[in-house]
């Protein structure tokens, strides 16, 4: 048989999303891949049920159905304190994955570097190399996530064309404050490349954090390319409705790769989703709201089974330690992988190794979503209460 590229050796599938499989295997709660199981808004809703008999059911333009991207850009435009031009700063993609990907086929020649802090959302590492880039990883060390600002400015002089910020991050919750920011945004400035911001989690932080948005620090627009979606906002992960909005020499670009991608996003979600950007302030704090006391809720109950855990600042995903089973002659020799694999099959409930999620060998923590149901989480609490007596 020939031989396959080079390129698909060197990264897996994604464990997400093979651990949502397992899960479904064994008839487990699935706390692993990140997605509400509640509706979306009805006004939403009722727009998708009307589109279905109405249209449009043909191709929108290539880059985003034009009251789309106005939309979009009324909404986001408040957020950053700038003007966005839907005609030349959007492009909407096919949910936030193809944007990012978009953006490092855009900005990355092959032989390029981009920084990706550690621990990732799985799909960065992927994209760079899919780029024909070469990522860094700068850690985020646990328990604090905190980052060295001297590894970041020695990425940039060792050629890095961008970082890629998740904001709040997914897997650990930090929220970067906008001095965090600001010191990184003036090393893209000094040494001319790019900030990539996933920014897909921007209305689940908790306070006292804020949300900063990259793009709207001051100069720092023509540096950098934001990646968004509506899956998490407006519980719509199913519809892949993403979009990447930045400089127009960016859009141009990013425009042509996603042409040939994907040609565009489903017309008639789109339509229908047009109503998610009309929706009252009061949403955003009704799902704020949701997600604290989830949040609060579910860290009870690991606290109750007696996992250690960090308490994210925004996301809705926590890490947890499981140094104290690993130790256990039960458990001896095995990797947070199999681990999860044992939870799935004799515990009930799905987490995802955290090993996936950093470069560096860490193989002592996983990771859990509380998007459920306050009766899913009840129950998965409950079931990870066993979990205790293993350690008592």
């Amino acid at each position: 048989m020939p031989k396959l590229s080079d390129r698909v050796g060197t990264f897996t599938d994604s464990v997400i999303r093979r651990m949502t499989r397992i899960c479904n295997k064994y008839g487990a709660i699935n706390l692993s891949q990140g997605f509400p199981d509640w509706e979306p808004p009805k006004e939403m809703l009722d727009s998708l049920a009307k589109t279905a008999y109405t249209g449009p059911h043909q191709y929108a333009i290539t880059f985003g159905a034009k009251n789309f991207r106005d939309a979009i850009c009324a909404k986001q435009s408040k957020a950053i304190g700038r003007d966005i031009d839907p005609e030349k700063e959007i492009v909407i993609t096919c949910g936030s994955t193809e944007s990012m990907m978009c953006a490092m086929m855009t900005i990355c020649n092959p032989g390029d570097k981009v920084m990706v802090f550690s621990p990732f959302y799985e799909n960065y590492g992927a994209d760079a190399i899919l780029s024909g880039a070469s990522p860094i990883y700068i850690p985020l060390v646990p328990p604090t996530y905190d980052y060295d600002i001297k590894l970041i400015e020695q990425g940039f002089k060792d050629g890095a064309k961008a970082i890629v910020i998740c904001n709040p991050s997914n897997p650990c919750g930090k929220v970067f404050t906008k001095e965090e920011l600001t010191e990184i945004g003036n090393l893209a400035l000094k040494y001319d490349a790019y900030i990539i911001t996933d920014e897909v989690y921007e209305h689940i932080v908790f306070d006292p954090y804020k949300h900063v948005y990259a793009s709207g620090l001051p100069g720092m627009f023509d540096h950098v390319i934001t990646c968004n979606s509506l899956s998490k906002t407006y519980s719509i992960t199913g519809w892949r409705l993403g979009y990447l909005i930045g400089p127009e020499d960016v859009v141009d670009g990013a425009r042509k790769v996603h042409d040939f991608l994907t040609v565009g996003a489903a017309a008639p979600l789109q339509e229908a989703a047009v109503k998610a950007f009309y929706l009252p302030e009061s949403y955003y704090q009704e799902l704020k709201d949701k997600y604290t006391h989830k949040r609060n809720r579910f860290l009870e109950g690991l606290d109750e089974a007696g996992l250690k855990h960090n308490v994210p600042q925004g996301s809705y995903f926590v890490m947890v330690d499981i140094s104290n089973f690993l130790e256990l002659d039960q458990f001896k020799g095995w990797g947070d992988l199999e681990f999860c694999e044992w939870v799935i099959k004799n515990i009930g409930v799905a987490a995802v190794p955290g090993s996936s999620f950093f470069r560096e060998p860490v193989n002592n923590l996983i990771r859990f979503h509380f998007a459920r149901s306050d009766e899913v989480l009840e129950e998965a609490i409950r079931r990870l209460k066993k979990m205790a007596e293993l350690v008592k």
